[in-house]
């Protein structure tokens, strides 16, 4: 595939990723809201997604399963880290605080990455990746309204920052050149770690578990649960994920990062629209700081002709 092409193909992967997982906190809310604990709504999700992508990862790994026994180690890390962790840790983060604040704190992870890469891999970022950050952090605290106006639960802002390192791991780990694994095995494989870890957890009472089936009220209508356990197995990750990495290997983990910042405005759209979350002002006009700085590290990738690939050792 020509380098331009290639391009277009991942943004275009990074967009649909961004707004599939933009589905999640609507979807989890509705479960939460209805009694579910974010444990609960975690191991549903990937237990059913693991159960939907068996399938297609068996006939991708067909006569290769050397490549996941090669990828053990990091397919382990990512199942634990940037799966279940990531994933635990934002519900844990949308219990406490509307959707669309959880995700922009969640989505320090691309500043994160940005460090990783300097620090590992002593790729400085240049001026205009800079400028992106610092816009970005600017964003963040006006997301955070350090003036007091609006009021945050400490707690949920903490769950919401162990889910941005959850997310760093994730665009590294899935963006890294030595890893021969598909994209769909990858994320089959991740989501069967994370599952069979968190059902491990709850079942010796480390993780708070309880579900029902009762009616969930999604988008002020009732509903049956199988509607927001199926949005967040199906849209929000099978599908979310297997784009989500392709998205990475084609285009680095630092712009596929930044790229996924627009979950944010997917995920504040949907929670107004379905759920009728909407921020403060200043939260809003924080958001679109933070969403600029991804045409700022866009514009810094484009700069320079050939990207300097990451590996990750397995």
């Amino acid at each position: 595939m020509r380098p331009d092409n290639r391009g277009g193909t991942g943004l275009t992967l990074a967009l649909l990723s961004a707004a599939l997982f933009g589905t999640s906190g609507t979807f989890a809310a509705a479960l939460i809201d209805a009694g579910w604990t974010p444990g609960a709504a975690v191991t549903a999700r990937l237990a059913i997604a693991a159960l939907l992508l068996t399938v297609p990862a068996l006939v991708s790994l067909h006569g290769r399963w050397y490549l996941l026994r090669r990828a053990a180690g990091l397919v382990t890390v990512y199942g634990l880290v940037a799966v279940a962790g990531c994933q635990l840790f934002y519900f844990n983060a949308v219990a406490r605080l509307d959707v669309g604040v959880a995700l922009l704190l969640e989505y320090l992870g691309p500043l994160l990455v940005v460090g990783w890469l300097w620090m590992r891999h002593a790729q400085r970022p240049r001026r205009l990746t800079v400028g992106g950050t610092a816009l970005a952090v600017l964003g963040l605290f006006l997301v955070l309204d350090v003036a007091g106006s609006v009021d945050l639960d400490a707690v949920g802002v903490a769950w919401a920052l162990a889910a941005a390192a959850g997310l760093a791991v994730f665009f590294v780990l899935s963006a890294g050149t030595a890893n021969p694994v598909p994209a769909v095995v990858m994320a089959w494989a991740g989501m069967c770690v994370g599952a069979a870890t968190l059902i491990l957890a709850a079942g010796v009472g480390l993780l708070p578990f309880q579900a029902s089936t009762g009616p969930v009220v999604f988008a002020g209508r009732q509903v049956s649960w199988l509607v927001p356990v199926l949005g967040l197995s199906l849209l929000a990750a099978c599908l979310a994920y297997v784009a989500g990495i392709g998205a990475a290997r084609m285009l680095g983990p630092k712009i596929a990062s930044f790229v996924g910042l627009t979950e944010v405005l997917f995920g504040v759209l949907f929670a107004w629209v379905l759920l009728g979350q909407l921020p403060a002002v200043v939260q809003i006009i924080g958001g679109a700081v933070v969403i600029a700085g991804v045409a700022l590290v866009r514009l810094d990738e484009l700069r320079t002709p050939e990207r300097t690939a990451v590996l990750v050792s397995t």
